[in-house]
């Protein structure tokens, strides 16, 4: 029988995430796809503009395409302009406008010849084909000129740019259809215990539903990455080796479970025989028995068992990792001020994540233990307890960072 062995020294979250980004390689693999597709997704190149936006001069408003200095004094005395006719949207007038000539014309068409401003229909009066201007306007005046939103090749959009809504319009209005953008990581996600059985199925005296690999599914997903989701492993080396040699195709491993120190927890021993281990063991709680390695160049994490640890450790290690990988910017934290609804007395001699529950101001602790999944499904926030901090005051004003 194997003999349980301690953790060796444990190391800080710091020194976990230096090691993590610093062994975690950004995807070069690029795929062109649909534009419509593309949201969220990192772009592969600059994007350089081969047309005008817009490719001609166009009104901004509804109204009255005019030479500009017919309208000049419009509101010290009468200014009558003839009207020789309507232009609508997606239509081009033959008629060039002269001097005491005005078109009715609708936003978003083309200018006609001739005229360098539109007079907006809001100051105007009609009567018959005399169009009463009551407000002057000026060149340029409620028009969009030729490439006033893109010039022929600008650069609009730099590569490594996450494609937003707005992007995406951009692409639109160079009427772009495909566009190459870098692939998605692959993660393959594996849990690991044979007490472990997929949920659905009866459950048999001893057993559990698995938990982890849909957490850390739906974290590797929100966070840029394809995850293929491996048949749930038992505690048996050979089997575990066996699925690690079909995971090595992806881009990154993640285990959950088999990371502790118990007689049947073998994905260290798996991860040093066939490559290396950085770390195992990090100072935090929960989710101290936490391992990351390399295997053929693919980065590996072993997630703690216990729902609590493995999915607040996925917040903390595993997504930046994967945000990295995808080539997407640092997710930006998200914190508010609340004051603690009772005293809280640390004794873990760790980091700690503490999970808070927000109420008018107000945060109640709703940790439970590493293994309730509650303990992060009834939060929605954390609070994060260093090292030399044990005692937080019923009161006492804390900084929460707020959960997706």
């Amino acid at each position: 029988m194997k003999e349980m062995e301690p953790f060796k020294l444990l190391v800080s979250q710091e020194e976990a995430e230096k090691l993590i980004l610093l062994r975690t390689p950004m995807i070069d693999r690029t795929e062109v796809i649909l534009v419509h597709e593309a949201i969220g997704r990192v772009l592969a190149h600059d994007v350089v503009a081969d047309r005008f936006v817009p490719p001609f001069n166009r009104a901004a408003m509804d109204g009255y395409a005019v030479i500009a200095e017919d309208t000049f004094g419009a509101t010290e005395q009468d200014v009558f302009l003839a009207l020789d006719g309507v232009v609508h949207a997606g239509e081009v007038s033959d008629i060039t406008i002269a001097r005491g000539h005005c078109l009715q014309i609708a936003t978003g068409s083309q200018m006609p010849l001739g005229a360098d401003a539109v007079v907006m229909v809001e100051f105007t009066e009609r009567h018959g084909n005399q169009i009463h201007i009551t407000k002057p306007v000026y060149p340029g005046g409620n028009m969009s000129k030729r490439g006033e939103d893109i010039v022929e090749g600008d650069v609009v959009i730099k590569k490594g740019s996450t494609l937003t809504p707005a992007k995406i319009g951009t692409l639109a209005a160079l009427g772009r259809t495909q566009v190459e953008v870098y692939q998605k990581p692959t993660v393959s996600v594996i849990a690991t215990g044979s007490e472990i059985v997929p949920p659905g199925e009866a459950l048999l005296p001893g057993q559990i539903y698995d938990v982890n690999s849909f957490t850390l599914e739906a974290v590797l997903k929100n966070n840029g990455a394809t995850v293929y989701r491996h048949p749930i492993v038992s505690d048996n080396l050979q089997k575990l080796r066996e699925e690690i040699e079909k995971a090595v195709n992806s881009d990154m491993i993640v285990f959950s479970g088999g990371s502790s120190v118990g007689e049947k927890d073998l994905l260290s021993n798996i991860v040093e025989n066939m490559g290396e281990i950085l770390f195992h063991g990090v100072q935090i709680k929960p989710g101290k028995p936490t391992l990351f390695g390399i295997i053929n160049g693919k980065p590996v994490f072993g997630m703690p068992g216990y729902p609590t640890s493995c999915l607040s450790n996925a917040y903390i290690l595993l997504a930046p990792a994967i945000r990295k990988m995808a080539r997407l910017s640092e997710n930006v934290e998200k914190t508010v001020r609340a004051k603690m609804s009772k005293r809280f007395v640390s004794s873990s001699g760790r980091k700690q994540f503490l999970t808070v529950r927000l109420e008018n101001g107000v945060a109640y602790p709703v940790f439970k233990h590493s293994g309730a999944i509650t303990s992060m499904a009834q939060a929605d926030g954390y609070v994060m307890l260093p090292v030399n901090l044990d005692v937080i005051e019923e009161g006492e004003e804390i900084e929460v960072i707020l959960l997706d």
